[in-house]
């Protein structure tokens, strides 16, 4: 008798799950307790995988003699406290696909700056001629691709929530961007259990891989020595000389050989000014840095690392230029759901600031964006069903706040306070499920405002 594996989440993580499951030969039940949407429903018929939705069959599912669970659902639903009474093992689509498949790995995770990383990393890689897949927590479902592929790399962006339940995983080349307070609401409201969480993805390493980490940030620093980590440690820092991993200085990236070769130009020793990178700003240079340090590692060749860190073309919701309309530029950095991301966003213009900003607020202290709005922030425009604690952070600090209740109205509002040379960014702060579907429904509609002035 086969295996029985309950994949909780029809999405594109449950259903590449099911491919996959049923493809190595096991009995598979998927059960959703939202509607599963039309695309999905059509290749769980397709393959023949059984599944429920708008329901969660309590008998089914702890009949399971594994669970995969979709990262979105929390540890205090119902069924996963009964499953976990059982001693039924729930893991995660990381922790199942990774077991069929040989290839290398480059796990990327952080609070802020690990989608573009990812993103940047598959494209180095990609230049660089690899046969490599794109996964996690972006791009197609990871567990789908070993089904489907075989690839020898894969470049995969990892959630706090992917990580929760991973046992055995262990990337090749770990990357850290930094950790900074979200999702505190899934981790008890306690910090140290996030930090814990993003430390996972070292958990498993051997001295033969590679640990990059942002030697700035002091979150991951303090925590380095409460972790056991026995991977090759490569940070790296915009603030400060290094020996090794890389560094910027008066605004030029030095990449250094992490292969204890001589210095010199025929190695891997890279030095580039962060103006020519095609992503501006400093959080874009910490991510231009880390993936360059995970190339290196690979023995890319530094004119590819070059050639790759000037022609990146950034995720669609992160810093996406929309349009110019009568000389007001407009920004979409919906993805940013979190006040450091935010802050990142607000560093990186260098023009008058018309703010969109708002949502379901996550725990956020807004003071620490204060420097950046007192100097770059002319108006704020809050999007959201509540925005009293935005008002209470910055209605002493800028000339005007107006509160809007949809993206078309929020549009409206800032090209009308914007004048020529100013730029209206729309970067939250915050999640977007009072108004919105997701984050990427948010930015849709915040472009298609935009589209139609």
């Amino acid at each position: 008798m086969s295996k029985k594996i309950i994949i909780l989440g029809a999405g594109e993580s449950g259903t590449g799950c099911a491919v996959l499951a049923l493809q190595k030969g096991f009995t598979v039940f998927v059960s959703d307790k939202g509607t599963i949407k039309e695309e999905y429903a059509q290749e769980l018929n397709k393959i023949g995988a059984k599944y429920e939705e708008n329901q969660h069959t309590e008998n089914e599912i702890l009949s399971a003699d594994e669970i995969i669970k979709s990262p979105g659902i929390p540890d205090k639903v119902d069924i996963i406290a009964k499953a976990k009474e059982r001693n039924i093992p729930i893991i995660s689509e990381i922790e199942f696909a990774n077991r069929y498949t040989n290839a290398k790995h480059v796990g990327i995770t952080g609070t802020n700056g690990k989608t573009t990383t990812t993103l940047l990393c598959y494209h180095i890689l990609q230049k660089a001629g690899y046969n490599v897949g794109l996964g996690g927590n972006v791009g197609k479902s990871y567990a789908r691709q070993v089904a489907e592929n075989n690839f020898d790399y894969y470049v995969l962006e990892l959630s706090s929530f992917q990580l929760d339940n991973t046992y055995t995983f262990a990337p090749n080349i770990a990357i850290l961007c930094n950790i900074t307070t979200d999702h505190l609401d899934r981790y008890n409201y306690d910090f140290q259990n996030y930090i814990d969480s993003k430390f996972r993805i070292a958990m498993n390493q051997t001295k033969d891989d590679f640990f990059i980490y942002c030697s700035d940030d002091e979150i991951t620093v303090e925590n380095l020595s409460t972790h056991k980590i026995d991977a090759q440690k490569l940070p790296f820092s915009y603030h400060t000389k290094l020996e090794k991993g890389a560094y910027i200085a008066e605004k030029e990236l030095h990449l250094l050989d992490n292969n204890n070769l001589t210095k010199n130009p025929n190695n891997n020793y890279l030095t580039m000014f962060t103006n020519d990178f095609a992503l501006k700003g400093i959080h874009n240079s910490y991510n231009g840095m880390a993936a360059a340090i995970a190339a290196n590692v690979l023995n890319i060749k530094k004119d590819i690392i070059r050639e790759s860190l000037m022609d990146f073309q950034n995720v669609e919701h992160r810093l996406e230029f929309v349009a110019s309309v009568g000389g007001v530029e407009f920004i979409n950095d919906s993805k940013a759901t979190n006040v450091n991301s935010t802050w990142y966003a607000l560093e990186s213009m260098e023009k008058p600031i018309i703010w969109i900003v708002g949502g379901v607020d996550k725990g956020n202290e807004y003071e620490t964006l204060l420097p950046m709005v007192k100097e770059k922030v002319k108006v704020i425009v809050c999007l959201g069903n509540d925005n009293t604690k935005i008002h209470t952070a910055f209605g002493k600090h800028v000339e005007l706040m107006v509160n809007t209740s949809s993206a078309q109205e929020a549009v409206k509002v800032a090209q009308r306070f914007a004048a020529k040379g100013d730029v209206v960014l729309l970067s939250p702060a915050c999640a977007s499920f009072d108004l919105f579907a997701n984050y990427e429904d948010r930015g849709c509609q915040f472009k298609a405002a935009v589209k139609n002035l």
